[in-house]
């Protein structure tokens, strides 16, 4: 991910533009091991698209937990495959490891924006 220069006290450009300060606000509440889809996110503010979205985690994503931000397939951001692999082990993300390459199980990670709820696999 690109980083970020000329940041502000969060870290974030200090020159951000509104579309994308929601966008990664958004993407820093999303819990560990879940994630949203680049559509899900659009959805959830109610405006842009999947590509708007991604363009603005293109740009300024580096500051953020840009992992938790994903293709509709699942798959992991082109580039990054290991960094973001890295990330989903460590936060417990579910994984379709059977999958060539691995994916995320969207339907166990997928967040829709309200309280955190318990990981599938956690819940025995």
């Amino acid at each position: 991910m690109p980083q970020v220069t000329d940041a502000d006290d969060d870290g974030l450009p200090a020159d951000l533009p509104p579309f994308a300060e929601l966008v990664l606000d958004l993407t820093e509440r999303i819990p560990p091991g879940r994630v949203m889809t680049y559509g899900d996110v659009a959805e959830y503010l109610g405006q842009g698209g999947p590509r708007q979205v991604g363009r603005v985690m293109a740009l300024y994503g580096g500051s953020v937990p840009w992992w938790r931000v994903i293709r509709a397939d699942g798959r992991f951001l082109p580039g990054h495959e290991q960094r973001a692999l890295a990330h989903y082990g460590e936060e417990g993300t579910p994984l379709r490891e059977l999958a060539d390459p691995p994916r995320v199980d969207l339907k166990r990670a997928r967040w829709d924006g309200t309280q955190p709820r318990p990981i599938p696999h956690e819940m025995a």
